[in-house]
């Protein structure tokens, strides 16, 4: 391996965990992590959260030092990938240059969807993906500013948060009838509504933006109802597409990222995957998933690196995910994908703290858990394990 060259594309979590797993797999050749960003890797979670309030620097963000990737050996490309030529084993740079590799690893990560409305284009329209996203953001703020945020998910609820605690009056649009429709129970949704409306935080469901509009910087969001609501600045929260044309155009297998197998193979043997970029077949949930999770792309990561390195790993960890908003942290355990029951342990309607499970066919698939960790480490054992348990037990697991 001494002499060989790994090529990694994208410098997000997926990108960084690879190439230090490079070295503790044992792989002594080159190792170049190329990114478009010319900041050291960073932590994205925080972007949305403390970042944007202002709690934390990007410095503090840094995933690794500087210092470790001049200590590993790992050289980082401030550089743009143009294209893949898999035959002749390179890649194309947007300098016209070609970056030859024997492996080559893809962690291009997601790209925030975009607003197809009229005015969309408009000065004053951002969306929440980068770092320089966020500086942006916050240039535009001041305290008792307007901000509008299309989308009620987890991106958007967070920066409702974040704005909140910067002094903005805030407005979330959500266009379906609750927020989290997507990814929670009725019961969380409601959860959220009410704690964010006691933050003082408008939120509007079944809310269809037409248009935005504005004297070359935004001005107004116009809905399909007639309504037009001004503002200072609009953030669009909904929802991200994977970034698979490199591999598309390569003639890699693509559907809904690239497709990788549990070692995290793509089709061409000498190329993986990890991360946002990726999808694969998960026994457990019976179907091809794509996962948005910062411990998912770790371990995907960690599992390319084995592969590249000839060794045998296979993904098998539970996906997990959390959210911070205000003084909640929300831990959510498995995927509740087709659940036909619900069990809360906790008073959603009242307190700040609360367990909601989800089980298909009397088993428990998943956990959203609110400021409560006992309940959220209880349910990934119960989870992974698939261990038999009854409802009254999932209402008195905080003390199990």
């Amino acid at each position: 391996m001494t002499s060989q060259r790994a090529l990694i594309v994208g410098a997000g979590h997926a990108g960084a965990q690879l190439a230090a797993s490079l070295r503790q797999e044992g792989w002594t050749g080159e190792i170049v992590l190329i990114g478009e960003e010319s900041a050291l890797p960073y932590q994205r979670p925080p972007l949305s959260k403390g970042y944007l309030a202002g709690k934390s620097t990007l410095d503090e963000l840094a995933i690794r030092s500087a210092k470790f990737y001049t200590e590993q050996g790992i050289q980082l490309l401030n550089a743009k990938v143009e294209a893949i030529d898999r035959s002749a084993g390179h890649l194309v740079l947007s300098t016209g240059d070609a970056l030859p590799y024997d492996k080559l690893a893809l962690c291009t990560g997601a790209r925030p969807r975009r607003l197809s409305i009229p005015g969309a284009d408009l000065v004053g329209v951002y969306y929440l993906r980068t770092a320089a996203d966020v500086e942006m953001i916050r240039e535009a703020t001041s305290p008792g500013c307007r901000a509008v945020i299309i989308g009620g998910g987890y991106i958007g609820l967070e920066t409702a948060a974040s704005l909140r605690a910067l002094g903005l009056e805030v407005t979330v649009l959500e266009a379906t009838e609750r927020v989290l429709e997507r990814v929670t129970a009725p019961a969380v949704s409601a959860f959220f509504d009410r704690i964010h409306r006691e933050e003082g935080v408008n939120i509007r469901t079944g809310a269809l933006v037409e248009a935005l509009s504005g004297d070359g910087r935004v001005r107004e969001v116009f809905l399909s109802s007639g309504e037009s609501i001004p503002t200072d600045l609009v953030i669009v929260g909904i929802g991200v597409e994977p970034n698979t044309e490199l591999a598309a155009a390569a003639g890699l297998v693509v559907d809904n990222g690239v497709v990788i197998d549990d070692q995290t193979r793509t089709s061409d043997p000498d190329i993986v995957a990890a991360g946002d970029c990726a999808s694969h077949d998960m026994a457990r949930y019976g179907r091809r998933i794509r996962l948005e999770s910062v411990p998912s792309a770790g371990e995907q990561a960690k599992v390319a690196a084995a592969t590249v390195c000839g060794k045998s790993k296979m993904i098998a960890a539970l996906p997990w995910f959390w959210s911070d908003q205000y003084d909640l942290k929300l831990q959510i355990a498995g995927l509740n994908t087709g659940y036909d029951e619900v069990v809360l342990s906790g008073d959603p309607t009242r307190d700040r703290d609360f367990t909601c499970f989800y089980l298909r066919a009397g088993e428990l698939i998943a956990a959203d858990c609110i400021n409560r960790p006992r309940h959220f480490m209880f349910s990934k054992r119960v989870i992974t394990q698939r261990l038999p348990i009854g409802r009254t037990e999932l209402v008195l697991a905080g003390s199990v």
